[in-house]
């Protein structure tokens, strides 16, 4: 009788309801493994985001907490300490952040944003939180001013007037500095907008404010009126003072600085162009380029050091940008890969008062960062340790690996370390500030990136840090120059012929196999030697997609002919369906090119990965191979497989031949259950009907969201569309979409177990090739590989993403793999054979040879997951993950819990399901595909591990654990690490004595309420931020949440009330004044006749 399970009548109506096909359970009632993996396991959360700030604006120093933080184009704000240590953060608005100042060593960081608004950062806290925020309707920013340890910020708007704000309360003050009054009455121009503020070094209460016209004046705070006006006839860029605050230094827009005397006579003392050629006959020097930024920093001994960016004579074309150091008599001109955004010169003191010994400048590139030290000679840069090159080319496919091999990652560092440059400042890295975390997760992550250059990176990515360890580059296999008549292949590879389009690698063997957007595949292995391959090993393989004859009248699919041709010679052994007679032998016109020519010298292969084997698809009847599609390896079985929308390739790295080649139709054998047209070499046709219906609504939603340049680094997006130059029938194209190794039942009713490859195909067909390999040892190296196909497993909606194998309790069984030995020993063959062995595979001990014994297929394509029992071939549940979109990347991953598939859909959904059952146990409207960059690079990996490309520049890791998300405040690290304060410089007996040395100035006097009043309200609007509650949500747990949240209701109860009385006071102080003017105004008009008002 068959059993009867209420667990399952329950999943199938919490299916129902949520508006999903039921889970559909198949004749065989004993498939019930119980599921360890609950809901509950699951939280969606970001975790960190690494990579260079993509298009940053904006730079700010804290030069005593050595916190660098820096603000881009779309709003983003990134914090970086000690290596290690970094942060991201978001203003809601994406607004460019204009600029940065930081309150020095109080752990609080203010950014002005392109939508004149100004925002207030808790950095004390690990995930930094805006505390309050004040957003201008009036004016528009365009720079500010905090001076160290004040309270007070000055903000420069566009109609040059200056507003005062408080930062503690986030409230304007009544005090304004107007344009009118701060330019001579006589001059009718507007000065133009406030490019720089900042106060005297030695006196707080004088304020240089700089306009864009070229009008610099001297303000006094306590008269409020100017004490001096400095003009010069070119616009000014920026402004910078000598410390002791008797000179001042201004860059202009003709390349020219000029520096001033406080209390000056009208005319700049000196005037410097610093790249302008000097004419012998006195006349003025030739105007050059804008000089954008100036500092001017002292040093106790020796000369001040004038850094300045831009300038340039107009004559030098194509030079690259500068940043110039002139010191004394030296100037030195340090040429950049990349436009300048902003630098800084960092510091020994914090006080602007005081000798400024200058020791590094921090240069903000458009795509990179550098630290020039100053204390060495030549001006050396320092070793930068953050991960910012992840888009030194651009990224174009990723892999994640979670609890990868404990000795991978050393043995990645011991090579990638050889490739370090040398020439750095001996110096430690200066940006030193905050605190790892505190995290215990300890299993290793790699990352693996591909680029369109043709490099291949390896990350360390574990517990959140990002490092890179080793960088292969896989065009040195090649020729790099291309003879004419090669170039016509398609447009993508004259872009970038060496773009690495799929990786697939094997940490525990090491092996490395990567497939090229030109139609190659280069297999590497690992060594710690150094070797020179004399020649490169090539295999050339023509896949060719052809039907001959129209199909039978009653649509049956045995009808058609293909030819699929091994390279002659090749392929010792093709088994499967009788082999078609060969079309293409007498192909005269220029067939069998490859893509890319093999290099022909010897090649010096340095130790790390080095290339074992080349398989190049070549030119077959004048038409370029097909971009392959999908790739897999096996170190045991020692099998490369290939596909494309031709077909696919299995390719045998240790004899180096061929060893199945066939065409996608081949694959069913006589049971094709497609309908598919003959095509003709140069005619482009409609596609029969019956496929536009398969394919249709995968093809249409996928163009939805595709872009058209991208498209060729994409191998999920090119699925069922051949960039063929003539593009025939792309429908009727079945291309390959995914592969799977394992040791299963190759046939239905099986009782052995097989090593079999699984292939999935853009059509949702699931086919098997069994595999039939020699024994190990000598006789791997002789005897061929037989693969044969076994016909067709099952079919799902949509084009298959990813297949996975699980054994008779339901773990997940992992393909089989060898041990890493070292390919370059001398030893004799003997030892070497030992060392090759292949170990027994691993597959769980609870299958045994037993019929009741059986295995799980897990299949997951674009619209629905299914899984089979194994060797009876039933589906035994099915799920439908999605009607009106599409899946983007699918993993079957393990997590401490159990197995699970976790999926990335179009609609931006993120997904998982359990296994076998296919329950739904997490689903988050995550993030919309906005880009194909996301698509292309998104992955998952084991233990609740993602991540994806959210820049060119930038990955972003996710985390879908519950557990992750629990210890994640723990592994953050800490910003805001408690310093003191270095102390005031000291002022020294005599100018005590005479009055000298800084002067302080009470500006709370001057801008509080009671001297200044209050600002218009209409002016600006203060919004109070999340920051101080955010701040909390980390610490609230149990009690000590609760009493903290008490105290902070309390806190918040008691400033409402405090400022309800001081509203309170405010009101009766100006009704007093207002009445007293009243009273005023009524004296002096009393005896007043009405023609005298």
């Amino acid at each position: 009788m068959k059993k009867f399970n209420i667990r399952k009548v329950l999943d199938g109506l919490k299916e129902v309801s949520s508006s999903t096909p039921s889970v559909q359970v198949g004749p065989q009632e004993n498939h019930l493994i119980p599921e360890t993996i609950q809901s509950e396991h699951f939280q969606l959360c970001k975790t960190v985001r690494h990579g260079f700030p993509y298009q940053p604006s904006s730079m700010a120093f804290d030069p005593v907490q050595k916190i660098l933080a820096i603000g881009t184009q779309s709003g983003a704000l990134r914090l970086f300490g000690r290596p290690g240590v970094e942060c991201y953060c978001q203003h809601e608005s994406g607004a460019a952040v204009i600029q940065l100042q930081f309150l020095i060593n109080e752990g609080a960081l203010v950014s002005a944003l392109a939508d004149d608004s100004v925002h207030l950062w808790n950095l004390r806290q690990k995930r930094p939180a805006i505390l309050h925020s004040l957003k201008f309707n009036r004016e528009r920013i365009t720079f500010c001013h905090l001076p160290f340890q004040s309270k007070w910020l000055y903000i420069g708007t566009e109609r040059g007037n200056i507003h005062i704000v408080n930062v503690e309360s986030f409230t304007l003050s009544g005090y304004v500095i107007m344009w009118n009054k701060a330019i001579e009455l006589s001059s009718k121009a507007h000065p133009g907008p406030v490019v720089h503020i900042s106060d005297n070094p030695m006196d707080e209460g004088k304020l240089i404010i700089g306009f864009e016209s070229g009008i610099v004046v001297l303000w006094d705070l306590k008269s409020k009126k100017a004490d001096y006006r400095y003009t010069y006839d070119e616009a000014i860029h920026s402004v910078a003072w000598h410390h002791e605050g008797k000179q001042f230094i201004c860059s202009h827009s003709d390349g020219t600085l000029t520096i001033w005397n406080v209390r000056g006579t009208g005319k700049p003392i000196q005037t410097i162009t610093p790249h302008g050629k000097q004419p012998k006959d006195g006349k003025k020097p030739e105007p050059c380029k804008p000089i954008l930024k100036v500092e001017y920093k002292t040093t106790r001994i020796g000369e001040p050091f004038i850094i300045l960016s831009g300038g340039l004579s107009y004559d030098t074309v194509g030079r690259r940008p500068c940043l110039t150091v002139m010191h004394g008599k030296s100037t030195a001109v340090l040429e950049m890969d990349y436009p300048i955004v902003d630098f800084l010169t960092l510091c020994e003191t914090p006080y602007p008062n005081d000798f400024q010994e200058p020791y590094a400048v921090v240069v903000l590139l458009e795509k990179d960062l550098v630290v020039i030290d100053l204390a060495q000679n030549g001006y050396p840069i320092f070793e930068n340790p953050y991960p910012l090159t992840i888009h030194e080319s651009p990224v174009t496919c990723c892999e994640y690996f979670a609890d990868c091999p404990v000795d991978l990652i050393p043995a990645l560092y011991s090579v990638g370390s050889r490739q370090k440059r040398q020439g750095y400042s001996k110096k430690e890295w200066p940006i030193s500030g905050g605190n790892w975390g505190q995290g215990t997760q300890s299993y290793p992550e790699i990352i693996i990136t591909g680029h369109a250059d043709g490099t291949v990176k390896f990350w360390d990515a574990s517990a959140i840090m990002l490092q890179v360890l080793y960088k292969l580059k896989t065009a040195k296999v090649f020729d790099r120059n291309r003879s004419k008549e090669e170039k016509g292949s398609t447009e993508v590879s004259d872009e970038d012929p060496f773009a690495i389009q799929i990786m697939a690698w094997c940490p525990e063997s090491r092996m490395l196999c990567v497939a090229g957007v030109s139609a190659n595949i280069i297999i590497y292995r690992f060594s710690k030697l150094e070797v020179t391959t004399e020649v490169v090993q090539l295999l050339e393989v023509r896949m060719q997609y052809e039907l001959n004859d129209i199909e039978s009248p009653d649509g049956g699919g045995g009808g058609e002919q293909t030819s699929a041709h091994p390279t002659p010679g090749a392929s010792p052994q093709t088994s499967g369906p009788p082999s078609h007679p060969s079309t293409s032998s007498n192909n005269s016109d220029g067939g069998s090119i490859p893509c890319l020519k093999v290099r022909s010298t010897p090649l010096k292969q340095s130790p790390g990965y080095q290339v074992d084997l080349v398989v190049q698809l070549v030119w077959v009847g004048g038409e370029p191979p097909q971009p392959i599609t999908s790739l897999a390896l096996n170190s045991s079985y020692g099998l490369v497989v290939f596909g494309n929308s031709n077909g696919l390739a299995v390719v045998d790295y240790i004899q180096k031949t061929v060893v199945l080649n066939l065409g996608t139709v081949e694959l069913y054998g006589s049971n094709d259950p497609y309908q598919r047209q003959p095509r003709s070499p140069r005619k482009t046709r409609q596609p029969s009907g019956g496929l536009c219906d398969i394919n249709e609504g995968s093809a249409t939603s996928e163009d939805r969201c595709k872009s058209p340049t991208s498209d060729h680094r994409d191998n999920s997006f090119s699925r069922s569309r051949s960039s063929s130059v003539t593009s025939i029938d792309k429908e009727a194209r079945e291309a390959i979409s995914c592969f799977q190794f394992c040791e299963t039942f190759a046939r239905k009713g099986d009782s052995t177990l097989t090593p079999c490859v699984y292939v999935g195909t853009t059509l949702g067909t699931v086919l098997a090739l069994a595999l039939t390999l020699p024994p190990a040892g000598e006789q791997r190296q002789l005897q061929p590989v037989i693969a044969s196909p076994t016909g067709m497993l099952v079919r799902l909606k949509g084009s298959n993403m990813r297949m996975a194998f699980l054994d008779s309790s339901g773990a997940l069984m992992q393909p089989a793999h060898e041990p890493w030995f070292e390919p370059n020993v001398t030893a004799d063959g003997e030892e070497r054979e030992k060392v090759r062995k292949r170990r027994p595979v691993s597959v769980s001990p609870s299958t045994s040879q037993d019929l009741n014994e059986c295995q799980y297929a897990v299949v997951c394509s674009e619209k629905q997951a299914k899984v089979i029992s194994l060797p009876s071939q039933t589906c035994i549940y099915k799920h439908s993950i999605t009607e009106t979109s599409f899946i983007l990347r699918a993993d079957v991953v393990q997590m401490s819990q159990g197995v699970c598939v976790a999926c990335f859909c179009a609609n931006g959904h993120i997904m998982t399901l359990s296994v076998p059952g296919l329950r739904p146990l997490l689903d988050v409207n995550y993030l919309p595909l906005t880009d194909m960059r996301i698509a292309r690079t998104f992955c998952f990996t084991n233990l609740g591990q993602a991540m994806y490309l959210c820049s060119p520049t930038e990955i972003q890791r996710i985390t879908y654990s519950l557990d992750i998300c629990e210890n994640l405040q723990e592994m953050l690290g800490e910003l805001f690490t408690p310093v003191e304060t270095p102390e005031a410089p000291n002022r020294g007996f005599f100018k005590g004595l005479f009055g000298g040395g800084a002067q302080s100035l009470d500006r709370e006097e001057l801008f509080g309420e009671i001297s200044a009043g209050k600002a218009s309200r209409s002016l600006a609007q203060h919004i109070p931020g999340p920051g101080g509650i955010e701040g909390m949500k980390g610490a609230a747990s149990g009690v000590v949440g609760d009493l903290a949240r008490a105290r902070i209701a309390l806190d918040e109860r008691g400033q409402k009330l405090g400022e309800l009385d001081e509203r309170t006071a405010a009101m009766m102080a100006s009704a007093d004044s207002f009445s007293k003017h009243a009273h005023d105004m009524m004296l002096k008009c009393k005896d007043k006749k009405w023609y005298q008002f």
